[in-house]
Order: C-alpha cells, then sequence, then structure tokens
C-alpha cells in the first residue's frame, strides 16, 4: 500500500478565495510529503513501501443549462461548462496561478451558482515535479539507486498527460467527470519543466502577452528596450528578466531574495526568453524560437499552459509579388500550412481564422509607429494569406512545385513558422497574429545576401519590434475580456480560459 501525506477531507465553498486557500493547503501538504522522503532516499536512508502523494482536484457538479451571471460575465468566451453533469480538473502550482485560479471559481460561482468541491485527487504527482527550483538531486546518486527510484516515488506518466481534450478528441468513459481545463495538472507541469529547459528561465517570469521571432537582431533591440525600461523610474515595467533569472529591477526598487539566485548562462539555452514584467504580468515576453516549424510548435505546445492572452510572430518572410519591396510588412489574415508538424493533432481541413481583436490591433500599431495613415499605408503594408514550409530550400524543388501551389493559394509571404504559432493557438485557444517583414524576393531573384541582409536588419528591426510591443499595448489598453474569442471555442468547450 502506497505511503501518503495525511487525508485532507474533501470540501465545499462558495468563497473562491477559501476554494483556492484548499487546493495550496492540498498542493503543500502533498509536495512536502515527496520533498521529505526524496531527501531521505537521497541520503541513502532505507524508504519502506511506495511513497505518493496526489494533486488536489475542483469539482462542480450543474443540473440546468442555465446560466445566471450579470451581462459583463456573460458575454465573457469562458467560465462556464456546456450543460449539465459532474466536471473536474486537477491543479498545481497554485502558487503561479494564484489569480487565474481565483478567476476561473469566481466565474463558475457567478454562472452556475453551484459549490465547489475542493479535494484530492487520485492522480499521483511524479516526484521530479515535486523538485524545489534549484534542486538537481539525481545527479547525487548512483546508477543504481537512481534505478531503484522507479519502485519508491511515481515518475511521469505520458498516459497522463497527452493533449486529447485540446485536439477535442477526448471522450469521457462511463461514470468519468468532464474535463474543467485543457490541461490537466501532470500535463501543466510537464511544461513548465520544460519550459525552464529550452527558455532558460523560470515559468514564473512569463507574461501574459508573448512575441515570438526567429532572428536574434529582434532580441538584441529587445535586450536594449528593456534596459532602457529600467533605467527610466517612470515605466509601467517593474524588472527586466535575462537567461539564468538574471533580473534588473526598475530603478527605485528594491531587489528581491530570489534576484540573487540569476547567474548568467555559460550559453544561452536552444530558445531564451526574455521578459519585460509589469506587476500584475501583463508586460511582454519574447522568445528567439529560431528557425524552422518543429521549435514553434515545441514552445507553443509549453507555454500554452501558461494560458497568455496573446502571442504574436515577429518575423522575416520571402515576400512572393513583385510588388513588394524589402522592408515592407505582411499582415497575415490567412495561412497555408504545409509545415505538416501540427497534421496528427490539427487536420488541415480545419481553417485557422484571422482574429479581428488581434488584427486592428497590429495594424493599428504599424500606422502608430510609422507614421503612415489611411490608404498610403498599404505602400508598406500588405494583408493577405502566408505560407509556412517545412522546407527551407523550397525554391530549389524541381518543376516549380511549390510555386504552384503557393499562387493558387494567393500567398503573399513565406516563412516557416507562423503557420504553426497561429495553429497552435487556434489549438490551445490562445489568440494569435502575424507581423512579418519582407527580408527577401526569391522568386523574382532577389535572394537573401550578407550585405543587403546587414543593410535591411538596421532599417527595419528596431521599428518591426516597436510595432510588436506597441500592438500589445493596444490589447492590453482595450481591456482582456474583449481578446479571447469564441472563435477560439468549440462546441462542449472546458470552462476555464
Amino acid at each position: 500500500m502506497p505511503l501518503l501525506p495525511p487525508f485532507i477531507a474533501p470540501v465545499r465553498f462558495t468563497d473562491p478565495a477559501m476554494a483556492l486557500a484548499q487546493v495550496m493547503r492540498i498542493y503543500d501538504a502533498s509536495i512536502s510529503h515527496l520533498r521529505q522522503a526524496m531527501a531521505q532516499f537521497v541520503a541513502g536512508e532505507d524508504v519502506n513501501g511506495h511513497i505518493r502523494a496526489c494533486y488536489p482536484l475542483v469539482r462542480i457538479h450543474t443540473d440546468t443549462v442555465s446560466r445566471t451571471a450579470a451581462p459583463e460575465v456573460a458575454r465573457l468566451s469562458y467560465g462556464f461548462v456546456a450543460g449539465p453533469g459532474r466536471f473536474e480538473t486537477t491543479l498545481t502550482r497554485p502558487d503561479l496561478y494564484r489569480e487565474y485560479y481565483l478567476e476561473q471559481f469566481s466565474l463558475l460561482l457567478q454562472n452556475h451558482q453551484v459549490e465547489l468541491e475542493i479535494g484530492t485527487s487520485t492522480q499521483p504527482i511524479p516526484v521530479h515535479f515535486s523538485f524545489a527550483e534549484h534542486d538537481h538531486v539525481e545527479g547525487n546518486m548512483s546508477a543504481e539507486r537512481r534505478m531503484r527510484m522507479r519502485d519508491v516515488f511515481d515518475l511521469p506518466d505520458l498516459a497522463a498527460m497527452d493533449d486529447g481534450i485540446a485536439n477535442g478528441t477526448f471522450e469521457a468513459r462511463a461514470g468519468e467527470a468532464q474535463p474543467l481545463s485543457l490541461f490537466t495538472a501532470p500535463r501543466v507541469d510537464y511544461s513548465l519543466h520544460r519550459l525552464r529547459h529550452y527558455t532558460g528561465t523560470t515559468p514564473d517570469h512569463f507574461q501574459n502577452f508573448i512575441l515570438f521571432t526567429n532572428y536574434q537582431f529582434y532580441i538584441d533591440e529587445f535586450i536594449a528596450l528593456g534596459r532602457a525600461a529600467m533605467a527610466d523610474p517612470a515605466s509601467d515595467y517593474v524588472a527586466f528578466v535575462e537567461p539564468g533569472n538574471v533580473v534588473t529591477r526598475r530603478k527605485g526598487l528594491p531587489a528581491e531574495a530570489e534576484d540573487a539566485l540569476g547567474k548568467e548562462p555559460p550559453r544561452l539555452p536552444q530558445m531564451p526568453a526574455y521578459h519585460l514584467m509589469r506587476a500584475d504580468r501583463t508586460g511582454i515576453t519574447m522568445v528567439n524560437i529560431g528557425v524552422g516549424p518543429a521549435n514553434a510548435k515545441n514552445i507553443t505546445d509549453h507555454i500554452a499552459v501558461l494560458r497568455p492572452h496573446a502571442w504574436i510572430m515577429l518575423g522575416h518572410c520571402a515576400g512572393l509579388r513583385n510588388t513588394q519591396q524589402l522592408g515592407d510588412y505582411v499582415l497575415a489574415h490567412g495561412y497555408v500550412r504545409e509545415d505538416h508538424v501540427l497534421d496528427e493533432e490539427l487536420p488541415l481541413w480545419v481553417p485557422i481564422p484571422a482574429l479581428a481583436e488581434i488584427q486592428v490591433a497590429l495594424e493599428q500599431a504599424v500606422a502608430d509607429v510609422t507614421q503612415v495613415q489611411g490608404a498610403a499605408l498599404k505602400s508598406i503594408m500588405r494583408t493577405g494569406t502566408v505560407a509556412s514550409t517545412d522546407n527551407r530550400n523550397w525554391e530549389l524543388l524541381p518543376n516549380n512545385q511549390p510555386q504552384r501551389r503557393f499562387s493558387q493559394s494567393r500567398a503573399v509571404a513565406l516563412d516557416m513558422e507562423s503557420a504553426t504559432i497561429a495553429a497552435n493557438g487556434f489549438r490551445f485557444r490562445v489568440p494569435y497574429g502575424t507581423l512579418l517583414c519582407v527580408s527577401d524576393k526569391p522568386l523574382h531573384g532577389e535572394i537573401k545576401l550578407p550585405g543587403m541582409a546587414n543593410h535591411f536588419y538596421r532599417e527595419r528591426v528596431d521599428q518591426h519590434l516597436r510595432i510588436g510591443m506597441r500592438a500589445v499595448e493596444l490589447l492590453r489598453k482595450q481591456g482582456i475580456d474583449q481578446l479571447h474569442s469564441r472563435k477560439l471555442r468549440s462546441f462542449a468547450e472546458v470552462a476555464f480560459q
């Protein structure tokens, strides 16, 4: 029989703060149980039996399709269940998700006038997901001792963390509860640990607006802008975080305890992240995803568990129309998906619609930053279909095979990441957008060459980044409740945003 922490009986709540406090109580007890046992195991002490602790859960029961929320709550695209039944989800890291959980709990109570049941689930917490931020315990054990961990602790179980709910393929078994969230707690924990590995920063620093880029030049400009913001005591941003969790606080703000733990890494991680933080987490995170749709899918698979308010791709593209000039912008309103990395999760027959709120913000941001207005804006920005391919040297395929498809699709630009980021935004219900900058025109003899590229980068990178940041400002100003679109919600959608 597993050795479990002291049992905490399920309790029903009508106060979201008290419900969250109970979640924290269960989670903290479970994590403490695992960490104490793990410390004894690493020290070489005998551990009798199998050590186990389980995630907390939240559950509601409804018996009607009716909702009773006020109009300002009822117009939201999330916060309610699809109909009568039993709904539940496991929860993790209530310290990180505090504000998020409070909002979801509050909306459930307002929409359905039911009690929230908080209890301990039967889903074990893998011991690796219990480690503190700077723990590296396995390095202190022999290979034989590490192998014995499998007998003593629960390890990550991939069967408990697939994306069936998000993909719309999950079907509850007879008597099983319907899901409340797109992600189970083990799936969330898995991605939180992956984010540390790929980005070199902890999930705690990520902001609710994400900018992706495929070039380090953009990151260099973002670093310069972030450090300039920290030198301005009037800035709305309170901290700037770089890989290795190196924190710079805004001028006039005191350092915090965890700042001392930051250390510049000897080399950059695979997809380094930089965070321009606001106190309410509505700042900007920028990630250099590098080149290719595999990276784009990988990072968005993991960032999605943080439930950001929007992500936007800022990158370079090949202009496919002769009328385009190097440095022109392309605002994507449709995508040709020849990236193939999401074919299993999101069939190609699923359209990826443009989202009005993002489109309007990006177009206005281009006008604001370039000071080009009205009809003249069309001279520097084209709205159209963007094609994304997984073949960097598509131009070399015989008989112009891809060119005909791109022409038939009316594509105006080509890259390797944008369709993936947009499609994963659609899949995970994260509002998305794409604003690219033409860096070459291979169909018209203007291929990317070093001298030409350097001039292009000097002229356009700073302006392009400022446009992306201005778009975030506009989205933040209009209000988050206007951003999450019903276009992203399915027939029987989960309640959590």
